[in-house]
């Protein structure tokens, strides 16, 4: 959870403003004193710092110039009991995301937290995207900043510019093309041909024929001499994807080319010289089809000089948000849509499900939510049942609490769609039937990305007509 540092000297107010950020999960340090804040800055890195503005000592501005020194992308919020336009636009101009006027009440800090620290996420979201996209432009269709995904980059940026074949494994849907494509294009083949190969899907006599190409006459039907997609791929790259699925003499037929570095056309005599790099990709265990006699062994150790395993989406944490964005952004593209990103019960549903089928799983249900949505961002309604039913297990993926957290998060944003479809979108009246404050219904809506005019009017509410259309 994020980390809030509150300075004040009014111990009244540190107390109460910790009581009420730490009743919503955030992990709060208080300080009385400018120097305290210095101390509890220089031992641990936060998300927000929270100042009032008149202290003894450093006021809180300069607590916060002192603070963002050592984090410049540490979110500062001003509290002040002076509040005039003048202090406010000069908090602004030093640094601070917003200020709070003294007396200010529990909705008020919650929803200014909520939305500092929401401004934060999506600043550090775009930062990791635009790197990838300037850094390096080989690599920006690989899209993550977990761990597991910057490995990935690192290895494919170290093995790129070899002339080494390389075997590719991982799960399906994991984007082990991606992966080929991107060592091709940071290579220095990148100019030349990228000609890619689905083993699994063409049968050993077509396969051998594409690969080869034939002389005319070579075979009934072979009219014209066809060069094959070893000499198409010459001086670039050929990509072998679902490798195990080669039968053994198209494998001793492949090694011979990778043995003379030529290749010889069905029904023909002349060797062709070719200058072709091989990336293989498999979701298959080749050292044990070695060891059953399934895969040859030379082949084997052609291909795999070096070996490069994509992690499957489970292990990316952080990443499926990134990712849901990006399809959100392709898709709407594609369908002209006005769809500007998922709401935040979308993204909870998103981060517990499992993903046996990986990013390319991933990319269906947001190209399926896309389609279906009827409002300007993915709701839960939106996706399909297997994610969002609770009862499938999902949840029971991660701790106690953050899967207590997801439930009440769900069954928030069910019981809001329900209650604003009941009143016709009329807060009041929501807020009258639900027994709360037109304030707190306002900052739950807002939490849960329910807009009140998307209900109003007669019309299906968000979902309705997507959930009559999917049954």
């Amino acid at each position: 959870m994020p980390r809030i540092l509150i300075v004040d000297d009014e111990v009244d107010m540190l107390a109460t403003c910790d009581k009420i950020l730490s009743r919503r999960g955030y992990l709060v340090e208080t300080a009385s004193t400018s120097e305290e804040a210095e101390s509890r800055l220089a031992a641990h890195e936060f998300d927000l710092l929270i100042a009032d503005l008149v202290m003894p000592g450093r006021n809180g501005l300069e607590v916060a110039q002192l603070a963002r020194r050592r984090d410049p992308r540490l979110g500062v919020l001003i509290i002040t009991a002076h509040a005039t336009i003048e202090t406010a636009l000069r908090a602004t101009r030093e640094g601070a995301f917003d200020y709070i006027p003294k007396p200010f009440t529990m909705e008020q800090l919650e929803i200014a937290v909520e939305r500092a620290i929401e401004f934060r996420r999506l600043r550090d979201e775009n930062a990791v995207l635009k790197r990838q996209v300037t850094a390096s432009p080989d690599f920006r269709h690989i899209i993550g900043s977990s761990p597991a995904t910057q490995q990935l980059v690192d290895v494919i940026r170290k093995v790129a510019d070899t002339d080494a074949n390389i075997v590719i494994t991982g799960e399906s849907g994991t984007g082990k093309e991606l992966v080929a494509r991107a060592l091709h294009a940071a290579s220095r083949r990148g100019g030349r041909p990228f000609v890619p190969v689905d083993c699994a899907a063409l049968p050993e006599t077509l396969l051998e024929s594409e690969l080869f190409g034939a002389e005319r006459g070579a075979y009934t039907g072979a009219v014209a001499t066809r060069a094959g997609l070893l000499e198409h791929a010459d001086g670039g790259t050929l990509f072998l994807d679902e490798i195990s699925n080669l039968a053994l003499p198209m494998q001793a037929k492949l090694l011979r080319v990778l043995q003379e570095r030529s290749v010889r056309r069905l029904g023909g005599a002349r060797e062709i010289p070719v200058d072709v790099r091989i990336l293989s990709a498999t979701n298959q265990d080749l050292e044990h089809l070695v060891r059953a006699g399934r895969f040859r062994e030379d082949l084997y150790y052609r291909l795999n000089v070096v070996s490069i395993s994509t992690p499957p989406l489970r292990d990316r944490a952080g990443d499926i948000q990134l990712l849901a964005q990006h399809f959100v952004k392709e898709f709407t593209t594609r369908e002209g849509k006005d769809v500007r990103g998922l709401s935040a019960a979308a993204v909870m549903v998103l981060d517990r499900h499992a993903w046996p089928g990986n990013v390319r799983e991933l990319r269906n249900v947001i190209e399926r939510a896309v389609s279906l949505t009827e409002s300007n961002q993915v709701m839960p309604s939106d996706l399909p049942s297997s994610l969002t039913d609770f009862r499938s297990g999902g949840a029971l993926s991660g701790e106690f609490r953050s899967a207590k957290q997801q439930a009440i998060a769900e069954f928030e944003t069910a019981y809001l769609q329900r209650l604003m479809e009941v009143s016709g979108g009329n807060v009041s009246r929501a807020a009258a039937r639900a027994g709360l404050k037109r304030t707190v219904l306002h900052r739950l809506l807002a939490r849960h990305g329910l807009r009140p005019q998307d209900f109003r009017g007669g019309g299906p509410p968000p979902g309705d007509a997507a959930r009559r259309r999917s049954n």
